[in-house]
Parts: C-alpha cells; structure tokens; sequence
C-alpha cells in the first residue's frame, strides 16, 4: 500500500500530526498558508518587513499552541486569527515618530516623492481604517479583497454562514469608504 504524500493531506491530519510532534507536517502548513497570512498581515501593517515578522510569529505561537487546537479543520483560520492579533499587536506597538531616515529613501524615477507621499499616507490611512474594523470584519475584508476568496470560501474558512459574511463584507466596506472618503 503506498502513502499520499504529506503536501496532499487534509489540513486536519497535517495540525493533528504537528501537534504530535510532526515537524514535517508543520513544515507542509508552513508552506500551504505562509503567503496568504503574509499578505494579510501586510494589508494590516502596510509594511512587508512587519508581516514577515508578524507570520514568524505567528508560526511560533502555532507551533507552541497546536496541541490546544480544538478543531483541526479549521487550522487555516485559527493560523489567520492568530496573524490578525499579532498584526494588531505590532500596530499598536509602533511608535508613532517614524525615524527621518526612512523618509530620505530614494524615489523610483517612475514616482515623484509627492506620489510617494501621497501613497505611503493613504496606505497608512488605509492601514488605520482596517484597524477601525471589528475582527470579524476585517478577516472577511481581507479574505475577499487581497486574498480573492469567494463568499463561500470565506464562509467554510471562518466557520460563518454565508450571509453573515455578505454583511459582514457590507459593513466593512461601508466603514472603509466612510474611512477613506477624502482620498476619493
């Protein structure tokens, strides 16, 4: 009898073989989910640095968590929820002075620094408007918007019905415009 590869297993059996000690199966959950938990922590953040940092972490608390997962199926959104509190964490963290040296980086030929700035603040405005978001909110903002879930996806994902992600996607886009209505 030959075995499925590990790369082909259910996310339930790789979190149960992790939480054993199986550093393999980890390594396969690491691999499966690491980008769109960076891009999510990078909506969050606006920054690539801080979601790499953010994603690392978040592994580490999986990591050491993994034996109290109550529901190994939903592994891909316990690893998100815990990405979103660690992207949170860091937000709530920064200081609130930037230092001058990172304002001083040399403008791509294709960007006058007046878009630059203009780009960096409404990312960091866009960044401050996620965080007006509830967590439910946001996590389905995200999953749509930057990870291109469709509705039922988000649904199974979040463990939600269906229509309750409709409004909860309805809510937060109406926030995010109410949000970013002087950037229109």
């Amino acid at each position: 009898m030959e075995r499925a590869p590990l790369g082909d297993a259910a996310d339930s059996i790789l979190a149960a073989r992790a939480a054993d000690g199986d550093l393999r199966a980890f390594e396969v959950l690491v691999r499966r989910h690491g980008p769109l938990m960076r891009a999510y922590a990078t909506r969050i953040l606006g920054s690539n640095s801080d979601s790499d940092d953010v994603v690392q972490e978040t592994f580490i608390t999986a990591w050491e968590r993994l034996p109290e997962l109550q529901d190994p199926a939903a592994t891909k959104a316990w690893l998100m929820r815990i990405t979103s509190r660690k992207a949170i964490d860091r937000i709530r963290a920064r200081k609130q002075d930037q230092p001058l040296g990172e304002w001083d980086a040399p403008a791509p030929e294709s960007e006058s620094p007046h878009q630059r700035a203009e780009a960096a603040s409404q990312r960091e405005r866009l960044t401050r408007a996620l965080g007006t978001l509830s967590e439910a909110q946001r996590q389905c903002w995200t999953l749509r918007e930057i990870g291109g879930h469709s509705y039922a996806e988000i649904a199974e994902e979040l463990d939600l019905p269906p229509s309750t992600v409709r409004g909860l996607l309805a809510r937060a886009r109406q926030k995010l415009m109410q949000e970013m209505e002087e950037w229109r």
